[in-house]
């Protein structure tokens, strides 16, 4: 029975263990911390590599939005009309506020940080093919089994004493239990590793039987020499992942200052689209004011009715010109905050000055200049290039699949010594194995139409990089022109806007001289409201070209909080 308690008891403290590390593995809140270690060390070894990238990239989630830390409007705004109050107690936030917003709260900025994050996180999974691989098991089954037991009795038989043999049937009870543990490792030269130690117990609970063990450990080496040799073709899933996390970053630090492009951009429409109300405001009250002068004309008889009903008409259509403008106005509003991810319903409004802050500004550079730049600076340039390297070094794989399988195997197995130890490994009697696995290569239709479509895909990825060329000159040439045309439009817009003036101050002389026309004064109205319109829209304009023009230049540099930088070679005429 010693040997039956002796098993028990190994069999207890071996369920007790496998318990307490099931039960300590199992920890949602390890696994997370752990995922997120070894991502953070992933990036944090490619992010060296890629210039203007966040210096601590994090996916937590940030802390609600404060809206109260911001300053409050209080004055009531006129040219909203019967609105006029619906901004009193709206937060106000700056351009450089709504960046820092933007890179904490957007959904869009959130999202992407995650893909790189997922990118990382399949690194770390394609590592870990070339790391010991532990695993282990264990399994416990207990059953019962129909035996026959004999036995001799004796009886008397006519005053004889007879023995006879008398065959009974009994429940016998058994557990048997395995336990294993092993390790694998793939090799940089295209083999693979693997060791394994096992035990089986088989345990007779009933009848005093003693407890049988049996135990072996043992090692294989599986290395190719044909198909699937080399370090270049065993390491290529590792080598593209690796690859992929690289490329992730650029296109995130690309990313970061496109976003920062786009909220200065729509930043500066929702202050133009405000403009526009109050250039229409402004429009509308002084048609009212001309109407109502020409009705007191038209009472002494000094005007027509038709001129009348001319400044009437126009003062219809500069109200709905102003109903529109503020409604969209409102409408950006909105868009806005959802893309700084902020609730539509937050009551938030952005600083009137700071469209009052632009300028124009010219740019010291040449397009070839900015050509050659943006050649040597843009990162999904880097991209197609290292994409171009890929295809090629696919090719290479996918051809090396065509050859003979041709492994050497190797190998060694020793088992425990006779008894119920399973511990004491006889190494003097282990058994080695060495030899050569091959398969011939009679059916490669798959691996055929693989190298075909590496091929292919090299031709393409090769006319990618063309392409990619190509394209950075046309917006870096495209950009050019785009700055120099705000530039004109600004000052055609600027002229327009003083001489709208002096026609609108002309005819409203000669209307009160009666020498004037309402269609002349309604044509000079319109035509200030659409040059203080024009000019608002060339300023901003201008100013988004400039940050597109850098950030195609692969020169807009972004901080942390998405604020970014110019070159100096930009300054005011």
């Amino acid at each position: 029975m010693s040997n039956g308690l002796t098993f028990n008891r190994f069999t207890v403290a071996l369920s007790a263990l496998t318990l307490g590390l099931w039960a300590a593995g199992c920890s949602s809140k390890h696994y997370r911390q752990s995922a997120d270690k070894e991502v953070a060390r992933a990036i944090g070894e490619k992010s060296p590599l890629v210039p203007n990238l966040e210096e601590r990239f994090t996916i937590d989630q940030p802390t609600p939005l404060a809206v109260g830390t911001y300053p409050v409007r209080k004055d009531e705004q006129e040219f909203f009309g019967v609105n006029k109050g619906s901004e009193i107690g709206a937060h106000i936030i700056t351009l450089e506020e709504s960046l820092e917003i933007g890179v904490q709260h957007s959904r869009t900025y959130q999202n992407r940080k995650e893909t790189v994050f997922l990118t990382a996180l399949s690194l770390t999974q394609a590592r870990q093919a070339y790391t010991p691989l532990f695993s282990s098991g264990a399994s416990a089954i207990g059953a019962t089994a129909p035996v026959d037991v004999s036995r001799e009795i004796s009886r008397l038989v006519d005053g004889t004493v007879v023995k006879q043999t008398e065959v009974a049937t009994s429940q016998q009870q058994q557990l048997q239990t395995h336990a294993d543990t092993g390790v694998r490792m793939l090799l940089r030269s295209g083999g693979q590793i693997a060791s394994d130690f096992s035990v089986d117990f088989s345990s007779i609970l009933t009848g005093g039987l003693p407890t049988i063990a049996n135990s072996r450990v043992g090692a294989r080496l599986t290395q190719p020499l044909l198909r699937g040799a080399g370090h270049k073709v065993a390491v290529e899933q590792l080598t593209q992942a690796e690859r992929d996390l690289l490329y992730e970053l650029r296109d995130f630090a690309r990313f970061r200052k496109d976003f920062s492009v786009q909220i200065a951009s729509t930043y500066y429409l929702v202050l133009q689209n405000r403009d526009r109300v109050k250039n229409a405001w402004i429009g509308l009250q002084n048609f009212r004011l001309n109407v109502e002068r020409e009705e007191s004309f038209a009472k002494e008889g000094q005007r027509t009715q038709a001129a009348l009903g001319q400044l009437r008409q126009a003062q219809l259509t500069t109200e709905t010109q102003w109903n529109n403008a503020y409604r969209n106005y409102k409408q950006s509003l909105d868009q806005f905050k959802i893309l700084l991810g902020i609730p539509v319903d937050t009551n938030l409004v952005l600083a009137d000055e700071e469209l009052q802050k632009l300028s124009i500004l010219h740019l010291e550079i040449t397009v070839d200049q900015a050509m050659s730049i943006a050649l040597e600076t843009r990162l999904d340039l880097y991209n197609t290039r290292d994409q171009f390297e890929d295809a090629g070094r696919k090719v290479g794989v996918s051809k090396n699949a065509l050859l003979p399988d041709l492994n050497l195997v190797m190998g060694a197995t020793a088992y425990n010594r006779p008894g119920n130890s399973p511990l004491r490994l006889d190494y003097e009697r282990m058994r080695w194995t060495a030899g050569f696995e091959t398969r011939l290569p009679l059916n490669r239709k798959a691996e055929r139409n693989s190298y075909r479509t590496s091929l292919i895909n090299y031709d393409r990825a090769g006319r990618a990089l063309q392409l990619a060329v190509d394209q950075i000159k046309l917006e870096i040439q495209d950009g050019w022109r785009s700055l120099a045309q705000a530039k004109q439009n600004f000052d055609v817009a600027q002229v327009g806007v003083n001489l709208s003036q002096r026609r609108v101050e002309e005819q409203e002389l000669l209307m009160e001289l009666g020498r004037g026309t309402a269609r002349d004064l309604v044509d000079a109205r319109t035509d200030l409201i659409n040059s203080h319109n024009q000019r608002t829209t060339a300023l901003v304009e201008h100013t988004v070209a400039r940050l597109q023009f850098w950030r195609d230049l692969g020169m807009l540099l972004i901080k942390p909080n998405g604020h970014w930088n110019e070159l100096k070679h930009a300054n005011k005429p």
